[in-house]
């Protein structure tokens, strides 16, 4: 079984990048059992990754023009040649036998088909203590017990975007779901927007093959986090496009999704009377995002 590494960057954080791929530079799987694709999505030229990629014999550099992570996942996955896909993102650095467990994974539980591992964080600065109850959104994420099931929208099992792993076939689902048009909207990141769900969306795909999604407690690696990501204002950016999204994921998932009552309306008001700031902002920032969606979808 062979590996193809996919790091999607766009306008990258260059020190953050280097320390990326020095993470996969010193991986314990040999280069040989490996792929490297970086995809650069639409760098402005001034900002286009400087990489020096020559110690990997299979390393390729790929330009996508058109601005997303989806179209830059999508071109990854139409060019890796692997039989387990790991994606990484450009600010996560890899434990060094992060590839080897994730082989490992692939080969002793042939029921799963997408899983990734913990994500333990690297701040740039101290975190202020109120941002803790934010951290998985900032997909920080440390657990001691792996887990997976079958439902393709359970928290407790759902792979994360950061080192997450799937088989060929579940990336080849995920691409034909595209390509017949089956998702007209994007569940990522596209430039400075916060929309987020395209990698539970590729993981879920496991589930529609009738494989298993999980989360892997030997698969370990460092999310590098810069200060301007625990701001409120930043906080509550990324709490309006998660649930903006998420309204939309769990219609293209089959969830239920409903127009909100007034009921329900009255008790998001005196849920938000009842908490304080900085979190009520966070918390009304996270209503806006879903009520936003469900009016697009219901226009009311």
């Amino acid at each position: 079984m062979t590996i193809s590494v996919i790091v999607c960057t766009h306008n990258p954080r260059q020190d953050y990048l280097e320390r990326c791929l020095i993470g996969l530079q010193d991986q314990t799987l040999a280069t040989d059992h490996w792929e490297l694709l970086v995809v650069d999505n639409a760098s402005a030229p001034d900002k286009r990754p400087g990489l020096d990629l020559c110690w990997h014999p299979r390393a390729r550099l790929i330009r996508e023009g058109q601005l997303g992570l989806t179209p830059a996942r999508l071109r990854a996955i139409t060019e890796a040649t692997g039989d387990l896909l790991v994606f990484v993102d450009d600010d996560n650095v890899l434990d060094p036998e992060f590839l080897e467990r994730a082989l490992g994974v692939a080969v002793d539980k042939p029921f799963l088909g997408s899983w990734s591992g913990q994500c333990r964080p690297e701040f740039e600065e101290p975190p202020p203590e109120w941002t803790r109850r934010y951290w998985g959104n900032l997909v920080i994420r440390e657990f001691e017990k792996d887990s997976w099931s079958n439902l393709p929208r359970l928290p407790d099992s759902m792979p994360c975007g950061a080192g997450l792993c799937v088989r060929r076939r579940v990336a080849d689902r995920y691409l034909l779901l595209h390509e017949s048009g089956q998702r007209s909207f994007q569940f990522d990141r596209i430039g400075h927007s916060l929309l987020s769900g395209g990698d539970n969306d590729l993981a879920a795909c496991a589930c529609d093959l009738g494989l298993g999604m999980g989360i892997i407690s030997s698969l370990k690696l460092t999310h590098l986090v810069p200060r301007e990501r625990l701001t409120a204002e930043y906080l509550c950016r990324l709490a309006e496009g998660i649930y903006f999204s998420s309204v939309f994921l769990d219609r293209a998932r089959g969830a239920p999704v409903a127009p909100r009552k007034a009921f329900g309306r009255i008790a998001d008001a005196i849920r938000l009377l009842r908490t304080r700031p900085p979190h009520r902002q966070v918390m009304r920032a996270a209503y806006r995002g879903r009520d936003r969606a469900l009016r697009s979808l219901f226009g009311r």
